[in-house]
């Protein structure tokens, strides 16, 4: 009881104290899961434990023959797989945004042949270029521009251009043929895309986030992500282009190349389904004699655009809707072009 200023008497109680703090809630166990970096070292594991078993599995002429195409395809694309992936990564972790909005020009249509014009100056294969291209679209690019690069430096790089020097000596204007058809299917495909294509064909894959975390953290959590993702794609690819090469009869080829029309197609397929890095297609191009020149171009042409593996890895970086309509316009173009140019610069 307590009295006020005239006397009377008031009922006062005094507040009750705050009720003491909760402790804060204890943090759930950490977990270990068991991620693809485990699963790929534990089969690598049984690989050498079982090698004898499994030697004897493949004592088959036939069997031999795919694996031998299939780790070579691997061999090959493995190491420019792994280049491009960390090129991606310091793209999406070191390189800001800004950057290519004053690297490439500000209108749609003069990025996408200045993005092709840039495949010049990486040597890389096409198994590089495809986790590079989608880093680009993440970063801001243009889809138009990142694939008209992705189609472009496969093709045209200093590399490519060499040995292709090498494998037809005495024919430089095979070296010129392959790299402006190259340049102008990429440069093509760009511009077709710029104008018909729909942002909802492209998903690219969820990366882990990343933001907050440290430039080294970032970096290679992004390569772990894109090649174990990208790296499965291409085991899937090299798989079936093992397939195709123990099934096609080389007979028919002969026979192909007696028809300047069918050639030309008969190469282009044959490019699809041998998937043959763009360092070494050359090579094979120039072994194939009984096809002609144009034949020969449009294969150089056709490869390092569209061929299994790379299907198999732009299905996983970019999605199914994006492939079914990609790869069949890149495939058309690049036949058109490259017999076009094989007619005029051959």
């Amino acid at each position: 009881m307590s009295q006020n200023r005239l006397g009377e008497e008031i009922d006062w109680t005094p507040p009750a104290p705050p009720p003491p703090a909760s402790p804060p809630p204890a943090a759930p166990p950490r977990t270990r899961r068991i991620g693809s970096l485990e699963v790929l070292a534990a089969l690598l594991v049984l690989l050498v434990i079982f090698r004898g078993w499994l030697g004897g599995l493949v004592d088959g002429e036939r069997l031999q023959t795919w694996t031998t195409v299939f780790v070579s395809v691997l061999v090959q694309a493995v190491p420019f797989l792994v280049f491009g992936v960390a090129l991606s990564a310091v793209i999406a972790v070191f390189v800001p945004r800004s950057f290519w909005a004053k690297a490439l020009p500000r209108h749609p249509a003069l990025a996408v042949p200045a993005a092709g014009l840039a495949g010049v100056i990486l040597p890389g294969c096409e198994c590089g270029s495809v986790p590079i291209a989608g880093s680009l679209i993440r970063r801001g690019v243009t889809p138009a521009a990142a694939l008209a690069f992705l189609l472009a430096a496969p093709a045209i790089n200093p590399i490519v251009l060499a040995a292709t020097a090498v494998a037809f000596p005495g024919k430089p204007e095979m070296v010129v043929a392959r790299g402006v058809a190259s340049l102008i299917v990429a440069v093509a495909m760009g511009w077709l895309w710029l104008r018909i294509g729909k942002p909802e064909w492209i998903r690219l894959p969820h990366r882990p986030d990343v933001d907050g975390e440290s430039k080294a953290h970032a970096f290679w959590a992004a390569v772990r992500h894109d090649v174990m993702h990208a790296g499965g794609y291409l085991v899937l690819g090299a798989a079936a282009a093992a397939t195709i090469n123990v099934v096609v009869p080389a007979s028919w080829l002969q026979r192909l190349a007696e028809n300047p029309i069918l050639s030309v197609l008969a190469l282009a397929v044959l490019a699809v389904l041998l998937s043959i890095c763009s360092e070494a297609d050359a090579f094979v191009a120039a072994s194939l004699s009984q096809f002609s020149l144009t034949s020969r171009l449009v294969f150089l042409v056709v490869g390092p655009m569209v061929d299994l593996k790379l299907i198999a890895m732009q299905t996983g970086v970019f999605g199914r809707r994006f492939v079914v309509r990609f790869a069949p316009t890149t495939f058309v173009a690049a036949i058109l072009v490259g017999t076009a140019a094989g007619l005029v610069l051959l």
